[in-house]
Formats: C-alpha cells, sequence, structure tokens
C-alpha cells in the first residue's frame, strides 16, 4: 500500500544502499498510549530503545498478540549510506 508514509522505492533510491546499524535482541516490551516501547541489547553490547506507535486504536487482544510478538523478535536498524560526492 502506497501510503505518504510508505512509498516504493525509485530508481534514485535504489542507488544508495542501506548500511546496518545495529541488530537488537528485545528484551522488554512495554505498551505505551498508541503503541510499545521495544528495549533491548544490541550486537554493539549497547542498550536501544524502540518506539512505535501507531494511529489507529488496537483492541486489548490485538495489542496482547502484538506484544508477545514483539517480544520474542529481533530488529535490524538499517540507514541509508550518504551518495558519493561528486566528481572533482
Amino acid at each position: 500500500m502506497d501510503t505518504p508514509r510508505t512509498r516504493a522505492a525509485g530508481p534514485a533510491a535504489a542507488r544508495h544502499a542501506f548500511a546496518p546499524i545495529a541488530t537488537i535482541a528485545v528484551d522488554a516490551v512495554t505498551p505505551s498510549s498508541s503503541g510499545f516501547t521495544l528495549t533491548g541489547q544490541g550486537s554493539d553490547r549497547m542498550q536501544y530503545r524502540l518506539d512505535v506507535h501507531f494511529e489507529l486504536p488496537l483492541d486489548p487482544r490485538t495489542r496482547t498478540v502484538l506484544g508477545e510478538l514483539l517480544s520474542q523478535s529481533d530488529l535490524t536498524v538499517y540507514r541509508r549510506t550518504p551518495p558519493p560526492p561528486p566528481p572533482a
């Protein structure tokens, strides 16, 4: 689904690779008013926190199922590598 938040990558996006920043083993999932807060230790032994927010309300059953799934997950965070400098 193409929405303002999720767009298909175009040709320009394909030219720039994504590099992993951290792989995180989720240790705890805490519900918040509009989603969850995930915390865990990365492969670099640093602590990380990720806030996940939903724009639509979650019923209690869905919130429970999502919390269980997220608590048994690992995350990898990627960042787009900067484009190469123009030739001099």
